[in-house]
Formats: C-alpha cells, structure tokens, sequence
C-alpha cells in the first residue's frame, strides 16, 4: 500500500476509536489525530544556522529544539562549535490566536498546538578556522538563519565570509536573524539595524526580513516561528530521481566494551539529495575506503545494506528529501568512526558519479577575500598552489598543477566523487587561514 494511503487509512482508523472515546464528531478528530500522526512524519527543510563565532547559533538551536548541539568534548571545553549539529524542530501555531510555537500548548492563551511542519536545522560553525565545516554544510541546507550579533558592530569577518559563502552554494532565501537584542538599549539595537541593511545591500538577500530575538531570553521566538514557517517554502521534490544522499557525519554507536554479538553496525548521517530510499536497500559508497598500492593511495568503494532508516528519533520504512537523517548499516564501526565517511555520497551500486583524483575548472574569482578584518584583493593562481575545494559535503585539498584563462587543474589530495558540472568552493592560504576567494565549475 502506497505510503499516503496508509497514513490515510491509519488516519480513518484512529479517528473512529478517538472520536468514540471522546464524543467529538469524526471529523473533529480526524483533524486532531492527524495532527498527533504529523509529529512523527520526516522534517521537509533543511535550515542552517551560520554567522560569526559566538552569535548564539547554537543557543538558539537549543531554545527552538531543546537539544544542545555541541556534544563534542573540544566544544564543550571551547565553547565553540567544531562539527555540524543537527537538530529536528516541530513548528505548531495556535489556531485560536494565531501564535506559533514548539510547545504542545500555546504560550499565549494555553489552547492546544497543531504541528504545521517539522524542520531539521543544521548547526554550522562560525569560528574562522572551521571555514571547511561550514561550507560542507550549506551543501546539504535548503534555506539559512545567518545570526547577527545586535551588541557587535556588523559586520564581523565570519559574517560576511559566510554571506559570501551561501551565495556560491546557491542558497536562495536567507532570513536575517539580529540576536542579543537584551544586551542593548533600543538605539543601539536601531543602529545595529541600519548596519545590517547596509550590509545586506547589494547582495541576494537585500530584502530579507530582519527579526530581532534574544535567543537567551527567548523574546520574539514566536515571530521568528511565524517567520520560518512563512518566508521559506518547500522545494520541488522528485521521489523517482536515483537516490544519493550526502554524507556530513559517520559514527560508532557502540558503547566501549560491548560484546561483539551485540555491536551494532556504523551509521552515516546527513541529507538525501534526490530520490527515495528504503529499508533493506544495497547502497554504494564513495569514494569509500583507502589503499596504499604501489606507494600510491587508491580509493574503493564500499557496499553495504540499509538495516534501519532514523528520522527524528523514529525508524522509519523509507525515507526523500527533507531533512537530516540517519543510516544504520552492516558496515564496520571502525570504518565509520570520527566522521571518516563524511563527505562521501551514497547511492545505487554502479549508479553513482564518477570519483576525479584531478580536476580542471572553470573559476569565478570574487574581487576581494572575504573573512578578513582588512579587504585584501584576490591575486590569480600560482603553479604548485595549495587550495581547499569544498564540493558537496567533501572537503579536500587541491595542488594547482596546470594554468590557464580563467581555468586551473588541481591534482587532489583526497579524490573526490561528484557529477561534472559541479560547483565546487575555492579557498586560498591567507596568513595562517584558508580564506574564500571563489569557486569553479567541474569540467
């Protein structure tokens, strides 16, 4: 049975025992049992959460989910955020007084809630250093919250280099989230407005709304919602597209000491791209595992099997776009643990692209670089040059073999898989940091 045919009939089932114990109408619960159902259902938009170290992102995560993102033992000691965080959000309004919520009741009138979509966020980095994470996480977002500081001057370098950033991938609505606004006085929060829209001048996201929040407090979180919910839109879907998902995380689920009868095989997190895909599937990874032959590193690809498909905390039979999610597989936790499978793609054996250990590309440079406190102009390329290329979730060094008009050949480090026609993000050494200076297109 189809999928929505079967939600519909466990709709239709529920709501007859519901409204029975009740005495409301069937259609009366139909209505609230299908908002109950709705909980479970897989988010249907990726949403990053990029912006300057210590603008409160991951604050802001944990006030919309309830989950802390920063797990990470380094994090909690630095408190910065070192790897991508995700973290599922249900967006319910009130119908009775129109206000949006995360909460079961309304914050307002204490009526109940009704789940109006459920989204994932990804929690990207903001430190300079950590530039490489971030970009392999606006590889898998639909939509971005960049935070603002409204008690800092705007705007700080990781601001800007992370505006730049999610204009290269492609990221067509930004919504501009102006944080801390407790720590100012309302003329100082006017002021730091009017920076913000000189800032976003010019740019993509020019006319995007400015929502001022204290994610600490939790004032304007409502508006936010409301902002979320009808400022981004969901994109076209194609369930019958050959599946490949984007690897951003792989992990050991195992406790230390577990006995091998009971080990549970590595799981790989992150985003489908296109297509659909189901429990029990054989899947395909690249570029897989390495190999020294001949003094020379080859990379092959793994197979394996789907044994479980988590979304939000629930198995799930199959699973499209929208959202991140999990994949628990039969491969060996040693293979997958510290994120040693991040930046791969998963897909059909035999369907998916081609892996390039050199590539050529066409480049688009910009005509500053961006993330620096003083603007620096972007010089041409150098034979023997060290780049970072950042191509999907994958990051990877490049060595600048070949030059010409507009166009390099970089001899990579780490092969990487991806379509030709890819975009693929370029960074340069500047200082002791590799900086955003453009990005090419894979011929």
């Amino acid at each position: 049975m189809p999928r929505k045919k079967a939600e519909n009939k466990q709709v239709e089932e529920a709501a007859v025992v519901k409204g029975e114990d009740s005495g409301k109408t069937k259609a009366e619960a139909k209505i609230e049992k299908y908002s109950e159902l709705k909980e479970i259902l897989q988010p249907e938009i990726n949403l990053g959460l990029v912006g300057h170290v210590d603008h409160g992102k991951t604050t802001l995560t944990e006030r919309l989910s309830g989950k802390w993102t920063d797990t990470h033992s380094e994090e909690l000691k630095k408190g910065i955020t070192i790897r991508l965080g995700y973290a599922d959000v249900t967006l319910r309004k009130c119908h009775k007084c129109g206000v949006y919520t995360t909460k079961d009741t309304c914050t307002k009138c204490n009526e109940k809630s009704t789940a109006v979509r459920k989204i994932s966020l990804v929690d990207a980095p903001g430190h300079e250093s950590l530039m490489a994470t971030m970009l392999c996480g606006a590889a898998i977002i639909d939509g971005a919250l960049l935070l603002i500081a409204a008690n800092e001057k705007c705007p700080q370098p990781q601001t800007r280099e992370h505006l730049m950033a999610l204009q290269i991938a492609g990221i067509k609505k930004v919504l501009i989230v102006q944080n801390k606004i407790d720590l100012v006085s309302p003329e100082e929060a006017l002021e730091n407005y009017n920076q913000v829209k000189e800032f976003l001048k010019g740019t993509d996201y020019e006319n995007s709304p400015i929502i001022p929040i204290s994610a600490r407090a939790g004032a304007n979180i409502d508006l936010l919602l409301e902002n979320i919910y009808t400022f981004f839109t969901i994109p076209v879907r194609n369930p019958h597209a050959e599946p490949v998902m984007l690897v951003a995380r792989s992990f050991d689920i195992n406790k230390p000491g577990a006995v091998p009868e009971k080990m549970k095989g590595g799981v790989l997190g992150g985003a489908i791209k296109q297509g659909v895909f189901k429990r029990g599937q054989e899947i395909e990874i690249k570029p897989g595992y390495m190999v020294e032959e001949k003094n020379k590193k080859v990379w092959y690809p793994l197979q394996t099997k789907i044994v479980d498909i988590v979304v939000g905390g629930q198995f799930v039979e199959s699973a499209g776009e929208g959202g991140s999610l999990g994949f628990l597989t039969e491969l060996d936790p040693g293979i997958v643990k510290a994120d040693s499978l991040a930046g791969s793609l998963i897909g059909i054996p035999g369907k998916l692209p081609p892996l390039w250990y050199e590539i050529n590309l066409e480049t688009h440079l910009l005509q500053r670089v961006v993330g620096l406190k003083e603007e620096a102009d972007v010089k041409p390329f150098v034979k023997a040059e060290i780049l970072m290329l950042n191509v999907n979730t994958e990051a990877t060094v490049g060595i600048v073999a070949e030059l010409g008009k507009n166009k390099i050949k970089c001899v990579l480090k780490k092969p990487i898989c991806a379509p030709a026609g890819a975009r693929v993000t370029i960074s340069r050494r500047v200082g002791d940091r590799f900086r955003l200076i453009g990005y090419g297109i894979l011929k």
